[in-house]
């Protein structure tokens, strides 16, 4: 199915042709489109509901178990957020893909699904 940000698309103000620029959020890519002569703007309306769904998830706290796996410790993540980024990350390789894990502090890990 062909999206229609892939279309002409005239502004409803000036009747001139819209351009597109990405928009970013929080770190998060928005496709945009701009009217050059009245600087009017919209955004991608897919893009702001998977954005929304986005906030709805940081705004969660998830319990999750801390597992011993040999020499190593494993923790469980919940299925939303890896529903989440699976849209977002092109799933060429396994599940057992490598992804980085850093200490950011005393207390505060950080695990990267993709570099950003």
């Amino acid at each position: 199915m062909n999206d229609v940000f892939n279309t002409k698309i005239l502004c409803d103000k000036c009747n001139e042709q819209t351009r597109k620029f990405p928009l970013e959020q929080e770190g998060f890519k928005l496709r945009a489109l701009e009217c050059p002569n009245c600087r009017k703007q919209w955004v991608h309306p897919g893009d702001i509901k998977d954005f929304q769904n986005f906030k709805e998830l940081q705004k969660r706290q998830f319990d999750v178990k801390l597992r011993m796996v040999g020499n190593s410790f494993s923790v469980t993540i919940p299925k939303e957020i890896i529903n989440f980024e699976e849209r977002f990350i092109s799933m060429e390789r396994e599940m057992n893909q490598m992804m980085r894990l850093s200490l950011e502090r005393p207390g505060k890990i950080i695990l990267r699904f993709r570099e950003l």
